[in-house]
This record gives C-alpha cells, sequence and structure tokens, in this order.
C-alpha cells in the first residue's frame, strides 16, 4: 500500500501556505460532503481522507512532523527521542573504554519500536490525533441547552449544546478524536463554536441590549409601552419627563449563563425618542401655544 500523502490528497503542493491549505480544503469538503453525495461511499472515503489532510497540514507542528517523518509522524517524538539515546550512547562510548557495541544499541532500539520478531510485545503506545471542528449556530439556537449531530472526519458524534455558548467559545469532546496507535488513548475532539447573531438585540456576555422607539407624548407624560425581550414581550411602565437616550435594566431578562442552570444575565433597554413629523395646522398651533407657556 502506498504511503498516504496529504498534500496530494488536498490537491496542493509541499509550499502551500496555510491561506492556501484552508481554501483546499474548503473546496474539496464542499464538494465530498456527505450531505451533498448521500449514500455515495467514494465521496464518503473522500470527505474522511481531506478531513484527515487538513487535521494535519492546518496545524503547523504537525506539519512540521509530517514533513520530516511522512506517514509515521504520529511516532515522531518517540524517533526523536530514540536518537537522543543514540547520541548519548555514542559519546558514552568514546569516552569510556567499554562503552555500548552496535549490539547493545540494536537492543536498545527494538526494546523501543519493537523488532520484527517482538513488534507486537514491545511496540510503544502512542496517544490519538486530536481534531478540531467549526460549529456555526445563530444566536437564537444557544438560547437553549440543544442536543446536534456533527459529522468529524466522516463520522457522526451526537453533542449536547449547553445554553449560553459564546462566539469563539471552544468545548472539548473527550476521546472523539484520532484513534490511539497499538491500543494507545484516542485523541480528543475541539470544537469551536461560530456564533451568528441575527436578531435586534446586542449580546455581550450574558447580557443584551436592546434599543426601543418611544413617541414624544409618552415620553413627557408617561404612560405604558410593550418591549420584546429573548423570550416574549413585557409591559414597562414610562415615568414622565423620561429623557432620550434613557436607559433601564429587566434584571434576568438577558441571555442564559453558561453551565448555571436557570440564571441568566439582564437586557437594558435604551429609550429612543420620536419627533413628530408631518405635523398639521392644528398641531403646530398647540406645540406654538405649548411654547409660549414655556
Amino acid at each position: 500500500m502506498a504511503p498516504v500523502d496529504y498534500y496530494k490528497i488536498l490537491e496542493i503542493t509541499k509550499n502551500a501556505s496555510e491561506a492556501d491549505i484552508k481554501k483546499a480544503y474548503r473546496k474539496l469538503a464542499r464538494k465530498y460532503h456527505p450531505d451533498l453525495n448521500p449514500n455515495d461511499k467514494v465521496a464518503e472515503k473522500n470527505f474522511k481522507e481531506i478531513n484527515e489532510a487538513n487535521e494535519v497540514l492546518s496545524n503547523s507542528e504537525n506539519r512540521k512532523k509530517y514533513d520530516t517523518y511522512g506517514e509515521h509522524w504520529q511516532n515522531a517524538e518517540a524517533y526523536e527521542q530514540e536518537k537522543k539515546r543514540q547520541q548519548e550512547y555514542q559519546s558514552s562510548s568514546q569516552s569510556t573504554a567499554s562503552g555500548y557495541s552496535q549490539e547493545d544499541f540494536s537492543d536498545v532500539f527494538e526494546n523501543m519500536f519493537g523488532s520484527k520478531s517482538s513488534r507486537r510485545r514491545t511496540s510503544a503506545k502512542f496517544r490519538g490525533q486530536d481534531y478540531n471542528s467549526e460549529l456555526k449556530l445563530n444566536l437564537k439556537q444557544v438560547y437553549k441547552s440543544q442536543k446536534q449531530v456533527i459529522t468529524v472526519n466522516g463520522k457522526n458524534i451526537r453533542i449536547t449544546i449547553p445554553a449560553g455558548v459564546e462566539n469563539g467559545q471552544i468545548i472539548k469532546i473527550k476521546g472523539h478524536g484520532g484513534k490511539g496507535i497499538n491500543n494507545g488513548p484516542n485523541g480528543d475532539l475541539y470544537i469551536q463554536f461560530s456564533i451568528i447573531n441575527n436578531t435586534k438585540f446586542k449580546r455581550d456576555h450574558n447580557n443584551l441590549y436592546l434599543t426601543v422607539a418611544l413617541d414624544l407624548y409618552t415620553a413627557l407624560l408617561g404612560g405604558e409601552l410593550m418591549v420584546d425581550t429573548f423570550d416574549g414581550k413585557v409591559k414597562l411602565t414610562i415615568t414622565p419627563e423620561t429623557q432620550n437616550s434613557s436607559k433601564v435594566k429587566l434584571k434576568g431578562k438577558g441571555f442564559p449563563i453558561y453551565r448555571k442552570e436557570g440564571q441568566f444575565g439582564d437586557l437594558f433597554i435604551t429609550y429612543n425618542i420620536k419627533i413628530p413629523i408631518k405635523l398639521n395646522e392644528k398641531e403646530r398651533e398647540l406645540i406654538k401655544e405649548l411654547q409660549k407657556q414655556r
């Protein structure tokens, strides 16, 4: 079986930049995504391969190891440790009359990686590769906890998304990364959330902010006003002579606090007083009379 070539899988050259890798991955991911190729085993296989290639090449440290050790890049640390041991043994051999022989060193190397006759018995265990994934959601979707199925490296994973997740936040799903080598532990899956706010509310952590229009007469005389919150409407009492840009706080009407069931931030309302336009003659006379009174 030919060695895996991640550059060939992503259809890029070895001197490709990070931007080139990202662009190539997105193009191929769209092409082979399971949702666009239902029941297509070839597309499923290609989708899995490009995800694996991207996980390695998009990480600068992993890419460096891959460029040096190829398909054995996950064993890079072990190789480096063995190389260091070899140098130490050689140095010791040169400085003492009875150093390690070539046979002695061969035994050490075989104990580390396993000889042909004892590889199964002595092979070292290595932790699987960590995977990284991005999940895009809108703000309403993270107002309540929900379960969702995501596809990572061709595998469907059911996760619970706690209410209150923030844009850019990363959570770890233990054991859902790459498979370990020689019965080593699996890697982990890291999911970064991209939260799209398509509402009229502005979010700042657990607090929400909203600007509402208030007519001049209610601002002057006081009254009641129905305003939207994230989960319904509430009635506010407007005090007489309310000024433009005045703010009120609705305690507990903000966004859920992450992993604190039943706890919410606050909603801050800012009043934007609207000046009436297209006045008729009678209205103008009344305002002029009010002006004289003032």
